[in-house]
């Protein structure tokens, strides 16, 4: 298969640079990562631009007043699709509940057991991405701070508005290392410490004392930590990100005798379809990089090849997203043509 050029002709998309490619070890084989992170396989990815920063709320905000665009987290809640997600029976929740809304972190006031998250999120009525803590609060002076509460199809409408798409988890993985192989972090191997931040994670006794160390308690704006090898900003930290690709918790499991045999796969774009043990009813979809509620007692999980399947319909106050664009996709924006779908990864793990 071939791959793209090593850097492209000038000029750049607007707010976006170059990650060249090639082949990297996706995953980890620390034992100490999660089991869904291993046996780590070799995979190879066509270079392709990516947005320097997370989508911005003064970003999302253009977008919104340009197509009117209502997110998940502003619709009221449809139960019929909902319940298709949860254990037979489950008791039709009381109306209040079905309301438009998000979760919301909500840091407890004690110590808790860490094996409940339901301890610290709270679903609150009104909130939204231009409310991020729910009625009352605004985006007021956080323009510049990431785009959150946003579902994978409200990130999904935003890059096909933009003239992007959303990356898949290989090329999201390649890009945060910035070209750094095997590296536990994106910016080395460094462990992280409240002297010297590296990015925006919870710092103190999670969930209920953050020391804020870092300077922020929660979203920073975008580009308050230095980039990685490549240029990018906050792909450890800050926010949760979407990727195009499917979630499985089992994927590189199922990839171990690819792993054994030292075949790369070239461009994968996920499995064909989704699964986690945790989730089996919901169609979970991958997020990438951490974020700001990350801490080492909880959540590792700023580390580059860690991975998270979120429900595609779920938005939250930590999670957002930012954009790819590949070198045709740019050649056709720029000429005032339209994307077509083969602009998009399509090879996917067949599970059959």
């Amino acid at each position: 298969m071939s791959l793209a050029p090593p850097a492209p002709p000038p000029p750049p998309p607007p707010g976006m640079v170059w990650v060249p490619g090639g082949a990297f070890t996706m995953g980890t084989d620390d034992p100490d990562s999660w089991p869904a992170e291993r046996p780590a396989p070799r995979v190879r990815v066509s270079g392709f631009w990516m947005d320097v920063t997370e989508v911005t709320n003064a970003k999302f905000a253009r977008f919104v007043e340009a197509t009117n665009y209502v997110t998940v987290a502003q619709r009221p809640v449809d139960w019929e699709e909902l319940k298709k997600q949860l254990p037979p029976g489950t008791p039709k929740p009381p109306g209040e509940v079905l309301k438009p809304g998000s979760l919301v972190f909500t840091p407890t006031d004690r110590p808790v057991q860490l094996d409940n998250s339901a301890m610290w999120w709270r679903w609150v009525s009104g909130a939204s991405w231009r409310h991020p803590e729910g009625p009352g609060s605004t985006i007021k002076g956080r323009e510049d701070h990431p785009v959150v509460h946003i579902a994978w199809e409200d990130a999904v409408a935003y890059s096909q508005w933009s003239g992007k798409r959303l990356p898949t988890e290989a090329e999201w993985e390649c890009a945060a290392r910035g070209g750094l192989q095997s590296a536990r972090f994106v910016w080395g191997n460094e462990p992280v410490s409240e002297i010297n931040a590296r990015a925006n994670i919870w710092q103190g006794a999670f969930p209920h004392h953050n020391t804020k160390a870092d300077g922020f308690g929660r979203t920073a704006p975008v580009g308050s930590f230095a980039p990685n090898g490549y240029g990018l900003h906050d792909m450890a930290g800050n926010v949760w990100e979407w990727c195009a690709d499917w979630y499985r918790s089992d994927l590189y499991a199922r990839r171990a005798a690819r792993v054994e045999t030292g075949e790369v796969v070239d461009n994968p774009g996920g499995p064909d379809r989704p699964w986690s043990p945790t989730k089996p009813r919901e169609p979970v979809r991958v997020t990438k990089g951490g974020s700001f509620l990350c801490h080492v007692s909880y959540c590792t999980s700023y580390r580059p090849s860690a991975r998270l399947g979120t429900a595609a319909d779920t938005g939250l106050s930590h999670i957002g997203f930012r954009c790819v664009m590949t070198t045709a996709m740019w050649e056709r924006r720029r000429s005032g043509l339209n994307n077509t779908e083969e602009d998009h990864p399509q090879v996917h793990d067949n599970l059959d």
